[in-house]
């Protein structure tokens, strides 16, 4: 096996008697590569345990390189193609599942406390990392500090502040008024599951994303009275349609940053599909708590619910071919609102039949009263809802602002910028990927932690909270015993994000991630259907669409035009398939939204199931799973039969 150490300095690049001694001016790029000697490099043949013990032991700066020092560390996809060895494709590619194989194992073979699952996957990355990938360990360790910080700030911020905002109105019994009003819209538990995780999960969505569905809606499911266990899946399976429009429509923007194409034409291209899967996603996640009869004795309430949502999405996601302008990052905001508004209102003149199964009817499913008295006047049952109208309205404010931050820095009085980027060391720009992956030949990875601490979803819910504790009346006990209950909850599922967000991070940045893309990529024929599934696993490795799209996105487009160019999607010209393929990803990504570890992290702590982790995967992975299939089946379709390709929206790199 021949590894390569290639030393440049300001001087020009040279080999080096031990290629080890790091005390040369400049800046030095460390290139792991199986291949043969060349004239600035120098090489030498060693067995990969044996290779980096030498290289710890001789010399340390190797690895932990010097501040003043720029690492250039070049991914490969097949990091075992100089062992000697047949199908070492087959052997990276095995390799680079095996910290999602121990974490699965962890969590839901061995069921361990998903902390420590999340630390044994992490480690299993950073060895794979550094022994195979042959990525020095300052990079890999600067890896898993990016994806850590990620995880505390913003998902890990958005999650404390919504159940502290619903730990308030808990305290101050807002709650159980809020709880009423829900009955009164209606007491079947079916609807009220529509109405929240559904219907308000697809504005949360829209206006917040990063977990802030799941974290909210189910808490409120519990306090509804639904089982912690039960509220958890319904919110998982329920937050996957509105997904690609999340957070004013973030993930589509960022596949537009890799790939090039139009946001707007690939905002048609994904309007084109995710409807048809809005209108069943209300009946799939009561899939899970009720029979057939009792699932389709509610089939009118289903369809409006499924079909408003649709209807709207696909109207707003292509709105400017029809002259109303570029409304897509809207989609799941007004969606969201427009399917609860109609779904109630049809509510007041259709009464659902009870449901029929004895068995699955408990204190959850009978209708919502108070504990004390009914207010005589509308203003208790108005103040009760004031919190959720103010995360609301500050939500969508912080969601406007955020579009401004990403044209221009927000400047506050005083000089005092929104928006606080900080490069991580020799890990930003300092990761390049394999060249069949990169867009442009010197392309690099950036590596910052962006804290926009005024436009976070934590930040706004946490002013939410403030305001709500003034206009609740709420007193200092009720205060303090609402951030302390929200801490102890907290103090499990806040290591277990870190962990979880540091392990994606260090497969991204190492090309582990990369090199199970690129096996994808090998089906032909099939990779329509795959390049659905490639998004899946995106969202699953990566913990939001968004990932997804930055990881694969490029590779999807490049993967596209290749193999349109040997024959294959012959219906489409090359602009089409390109916008089919790329388009996938985010679409096919959504379905693994419900399964990716953050998330369901997030709903184990907003349902307080800590430790109930691996049981909720199991849940909900069969969905996952047969959700991704079909869209997957539809891309197939839209790919090769004519019919279905009228769908697929034309664009050139030129424009149009």
């Amino acid at each position: 096996m021949n590894r390569v150490f290639q030393i440049e300095t300001e001087h020009g690049a040279r080999g080096h008697p031990k290629g080890m001694d790091l005390g040369l001016p400049g800046s030095w790029s460390y290139r792991p590569a199986f291949c043969g000697f060349e004239p600035t490099q120098l090489q030498f043949t060693i067995w990969p345990a044996l290779w980096f013990s030498r290289a710890l032991i001789e010399s340390p700066r190797v690895w932990l390189g010097p501040a003043d020092m720029k690492v250039l560390f070049v991914q490969r996809l097949d990091p075992l193609a100089g062992i000697g060895w047949a199908g070492t494709e087959a052997l990276s590619t095995l390799a680079a599942a095996l910290p999602v194989v121990v974490l699965l194992y962890c969590l839901v073979f061995a069921r361990m406390r998903a902390p420590l699952a999340g630390l044994a996957g992490t480690l299993a990355a950073l060895v794979l990392a550094v022994l195979v990938w042959g990525m020095p360990v300052s990079l890999s360790l600067l890896a898993f500090a990016q994806g850590a910080l990620f995880g505390l700030m913003p998902i890990g911020l958005t999650v404390f502040a919504g159940l502290l905002l619903y730990n308030l109105t808990v305290e101050t019994g807002a709650f159980d008024l809020v709880r009423a009003s829900v009955g009164r819209v209606s007491s079947d538990p079916r609807l009220q599951a529509v109405l929240v995780s559904f219907c308000f999960g697809a504005f949360l969505e829209g206006a917040a994303g990063f977990g802030a569905p799941v974290a909210i809606c189910g808490a409120i499911l519990v306090g509804l009275g639904f089982p912690p266990i039960e509220a958890a899946a319904l919110c998982l399976i329920a937050n996957t349609s509105p997904v690609a429009y999340g957070s004013l429509g973030v993930p589509l923007v960022t596949l537009h940053s890799v790939t090039g194409i139009d946001t707007a034409t690939l905002s048609v291209m994904a309007g084109h599909q995710l409807p048809f899967f809005s209108v069943f996603v209300p009946a799939v996640m009561l899939a899970r708590v009720c029979t057939i009869r009792d699932l389709t004795a509610i089939w009118p309430a289903l369809l409006v619910s499924g079909g408003s949502f649709g209807v709207f999405q696909y109207f707003f996601a292509t709105a400017h071919l029809h002259g109303f302008g570029e409304l897509y990052p809207l989609t799941d905001i007004g969606g969201g609102i427009f399917s609860l508004v109609v779904t109630a209102s049809f509510l007041r003149f259709w009464k659902p039949p009870p449901m029929g199964d004895q068995s699955r009817k408990g204190t959850w499913t009978q209708p919502v009263g108070l504990k004390g008295e009914e207010p005589a006047s509308a203003w208790p049952w108005v103040r009760a809802w004031i919190p959720f109208l103010l995360m609301s309205v500050l939500l969508m404010g912080a969601g406007y602002l955020r579009q401004i931050e990403e044209k221009q820095p927000i400047q506050l009085p005083g000089g005092i910028p929104s928006r606080i980027q900080v490069p991580l060391g020799k890990l930003h720009l300092g990761v390049q990927r394999d060249e069949k992956m990169r867009s442009k030949p010197e392309e690099r990875e950036k590596a910052v932690f962006d804290f926009r601490w005024l436009t976070a979803s934590g930040t706004s819910v946490l002013a939410a909270f403030a305001l709500s504790a003034v206009v609740l009346g709420a007193t200092r006990g009720q205060v303090g015993r609402s951030i302390r209950v929200t801490a102890l909850q907290m103090t499990e599922p806040l290591p277990t994000i870190a962990f979880m967000l540091g392990l994606s991070a260090v497969t991204k940045y190492a090309g582990m991630d990369a090199t199970l893309g690129h096996a994808f990529a090998q089906t032909g024929f099939l990779y329509p259907f795959f390049a659905a599934m490639l998004g899946w696993l995106g969202v699953f490795l990566t913990g939001s669409d968004s990932g997804s799209n930055a990881l694969f996105g490029s590779l999807q487009k490049l993967t596209a035009l290749e193999l349109h160019s040997q024959g294959y999607m012959a219906g489409l010209d090359a602009g089409q398939a390109q916008v089919l393929v790329c388009a996938s990803n985010s679409t096919g990504g959504v379905m693994g939204k419900m399964i990716d570890a953050q998330s369901i992290v997030v709903a184990t702590a907003a349902t307080n199931q800590m430790g109930q982790e691996a049981r909720i995967f199991r849940i909900v992975v069969v969905y996952s799973v047969v959700l991704a299939a079909l869209v997957g089946a539809l891309v197939m379709l839209q790919a090769n039969v004519p019919f279905f390709s009228l769908l697929v929206p034309h664009w050139s790199a030129t424009g149009g």
